[in-house]
């Protein structure tokens, strides 16, 4: 509940940045669609990150160190390998899902790679800083890194990613610079990722292999959540308090999928539930704690973002409709998450892949479309849009 607090009110701070924002991403095309995408990619690298470190702290062998050898070295060099290579492969999809879905005024391949790729990278560095105090925090103190990971970097990605690329868009926006900067993030990228699979130790290319796969998949999905978004700017942009709710709602369903599937993980590898077709009773005991999070967590955010709104002097459908439409369609997203969370860790197990390698990336990307569809079904519904 502490970490879930935090992430709420650190995503309705970035939510309030995000409505501020509004004429912004009006002028740049497309950026909107890239949002979701881009604040859950940092998410999903350091939420894997910590859930592999967490399963070391678990088995006793953590150890805090930054040395290329260790086990905390080894996943700092692959976790900002995989942020330049995935925030890279994301800035060329954002540009081609604008062009397939006919998004007007899009910017440039040069403006998306600047904005993702430089604003990504400077956000990876303070959310790896949290990632890093997470690990050792738990290592210390005794915290079940399986219970503050997931939130935590949710939380970390959301507030650091939007206003690092929101710092970068007067690059963006011109157009000589956009083309160098973009050409050097795509190049850095490039060396990066050749370095390390060729400089690297085994178990290091072992979790890029296995990364960016899943990563590549995250951001498909993550891009069709933008679309979706993209398609309701009108209405977003007339009632900007659903942009204050709209992060905290994408972040706390994958936060709550990313916890689950992060314990199921570390029960997995310990021998403590098998990897059946359907959940044994300490996978049931261990869905029914989500669901007790779920609902005042869901609650707390709408009140919370339309609180912010207020202050914000933003247009808001009310604190009646925040909450209808954040509690049923969190609700219904939390069964979602259960699911994929589930089924997604006992697949990754049976396949012999790291299930926590895979599991918060899955949860967190398929949240974030499924949370954006049942958001705007749940807004329909209520008669908002």
């Amino acid at each position: 509940m502490v970490a879930l607090g935090l992430l709420l009110v650190v995503s309705v701070l970035v939510g309030l940045v995000l409505g501020s924002s509004a004429d912004r991403l009006e002028e740049m095309g497309g950026l909107l669609l890239m949002v979701p995408a881009a604040t859950a990619l940092r998410g999903n690298i350091f939420g894997a990150m910590g859930s592999r470190l967490g399963t070391a702290i678990h088995s006793g062998t953590f150890r805090l160190s930054l040395r290329p050898a260790s086990v905390m070295g080894e996943n700092v060099v692959a976790s900002l390998s995989l942020s330049l290579t995935a925030s890279a492969a994301l800035a060329m999809l954002a540009k081609a899902s604008a062009w397939i879905f006919g998004i007007a005024d899009s910017i440039s391949l040069e403006a998306f790679l600047t904005i993702s790729v430089l604003g990504g990278f400077l956000a990876s560095i303070f959310v790896l800083v949290v990632a890093l105090v997470l690990a050792a925090g738990s290592a210390r103190f005794g915290w079940d890194p399986d219970n503050v990971t997931a939130p935590m970097a949710t939380a970390a990605g959301d507030v650091f990613t939007l206003p690092a690329m929101l710092l970068v868009v007067p690059i963006a926006q011109t157009r000589g610079a956009a083309l160098i900067v973009g050409s050097a993030c795509l190049i850095a990228a490039t060396i990066a990722t050749v370095l390390t699979l060729v400089l690297g130790r085994r178990s290091l290319r072992t979790i890029l292999r296995e990364s960016f796969p899943v990563l590549l998949l995250a951001i498909l999905i993550d891009l069709i959540a933008g679309v979706i978004v993209e398609q309701q700017e009108s209405v977003l942009m007339i009632r900007p308090a659903l942009l204050v709710l709209l992060p905290g709602y994408l972040a706390l369903a994958g936060a709550l999928g990313g916890i689950l599937s992060s314990r199921l993980a570390s029960k997995l590898h310990l021998g403590l539930i098998e990897p059946s077709n359907l959940p044994g009773r300490d996978a049931r005991r261990e869905m029914f704690r989500i669901f007790l999070l779920a609902a005042p967590a869901f609650v707390g955010l709408a009140a919370l973002s339309q609180f912010a709104a207020l202050l914000g002097d933003l247009t808001s459908p009310g604190i009646a409709e925040m909450v209808s439409a954040a509690l049923v369609g969190g609700m219904v997203a939390t069964v979602i998450a259960t699911f994929v969370a589930y089924y997604g860790t006992i697949a990754a197990e049976r396949h012999g892949l790291d299930p926590d390698t895979y599991g918060i990336p899955l949860v967190t990307s398929f949240m974030d479309l499924l949370g954006a569809f049942t958001l705007v079904a749940a807004l329909s519904v209520i008669g908002t849009i």
